[in-house]
């Protein structure tokens, strides 16, 4: 071979090197936020413990920011509100093992977010975990809290303890939240069922972000033909983890029984042409303007396939200070411009 002549398996090595420096390049830059965020941690620790023993106040923290600006200058992070910051870091978290394995993976800019906005361990847990595990933004983290995500997660009406097997359930019921909040489309309360729809097409990736990670949009008046008669599905998407479709229909109106009916056949014929061997059962979720709780309890007793119902909201009444502070959908889809649809 000709020694200026490439491998036949060179552009595949090349990929496969890239690769790993990329993943060599990701994990430098984990270890070096998760050894600040711990240096962090352990000067918040310092600044408590020697304030419970010796009594310091505040003027001893002025100075030690004053300090290590100067010995360190170029390093940014030991302003007094940094350093209180810390402290309260410190207090919150007191396990350095937790911190080293989970709150140290986030930046630190998340992880002033968490525990200046909120108030619970429980929710300041939640919102670690969801912010790891879907690899959320900043941004992001901020607008979940802002619409109280914890608070959502998992309310939807479902029949899926019944309809799908314990561990598929679990997952399942957990994808869903209610109410979903549509206030990003700008539309007043009596827009139409199509109305909607248009604006959730066109801003389908804030929309992706408010159903959660691991849906996978696929379209719209999406066309299944039965014996000769037509129908269309409001939207249709494939979640990546629960290996599903899921069809979505949006009412403009109260939940009413036969709009279960209705989902129930869409997920019949989803199943039976577009369901592989090694999907698991399509899901349905009916958007509502607003439901009676017991009323969905008992439609979805009667159906075959697993249904979730949840209300959706389009103007939410916010304090101005709030709605002032919430980021555009501009700005929103300008961050999430490279948001991988499928995750």
């Amino acid at each position: 071979m000709d020694n200026n002549t490439l491998p036949s398996d060179y552009t595949q090595w090349l990929a496969e090197i890239k690769q790993r420096v990329a993943q060599a390049r990701h994990k430098a830059v984990l270890a070096v936020n998760t050894e600040l965020v711990c240096l962090y941690w352990q000067i918040g620790r310092e600044i408590l413990e020697r304030q419970a023993q010796q009594g310091w106040g505040s003027k001893v923290i002025d100075r030690l920011g004053r300090d290590l600006r100067e010995a360190f200058p170029d390093m940014k992070g030991f302003s007094r509100a940094n350093l209180m910051y810390m402290r309260a870091f410190a207090e919150t978290w007191s396990d350095f093992e937790f911190v080293q394995q989970a709150v140290g993976q986030l930046p630190w800019g998340h992880n002033v977010l968490i525990i200046t906005r909120l108030k619970s361990a429980d929710e300041r847990l939640f919102y670690v975990q969801k912010a790891l595990s879907e690899h959320w933004s900043r941004t992001t983290l901020e607008v979940q809290i802002k619409n109280n995500l914890h608070h959502r997660q998992g309310k939807a009406v479902t029949n899926f303890n019944q309809r799908l097997p314990d561990i598929y359930s679990t997952l399942a019921q957990e994808t869903l939240k209610d109410p979903y909040l549509f206030d990003f489309l700008g539309l007043g309360e009596d827009a139409q069922e199509r109305e909607i729809e248009d604006a959730l097409v066109r801003h389908v990736t804030r929309f992706l972000l408010e159903l959660g990670s691991g849906f996978a949009y696929i379209g719209r008046q999406y066309r299944l033909e039965v014996n000769g008669d037509e129908f269309f599905i409001d939207l249709l998407f494939y979640h990546t983890r629960l290996k599903s479709y899921v069809v979505v229909e949006l009412k403009a109106t109260a939940f009413k029984p036969e709009h279960a009916g209705q989902l129930n056949f869409y997920l019949a014929a989803v199943d039976a042409q577009l369901k592989a061997d090694d999907d698991n059962p399509t899901i349905g979720l009916l958007l509502c303007r607003t439901q009676n709780r017991l009323v969905a309890e008992y439609a979805l007793s009667g159906i075959d396939k697993p249904i979730g119902v949840a209300e959706y909201e389009l103007v939410r009444h916010l304090p101005e200070n709030l709605q002032s502070s919430l980021p555009t959908v501009g700005q929103l889809e300008a961050e999430l411009g490279d948001f991988e649809l499928g995750d």
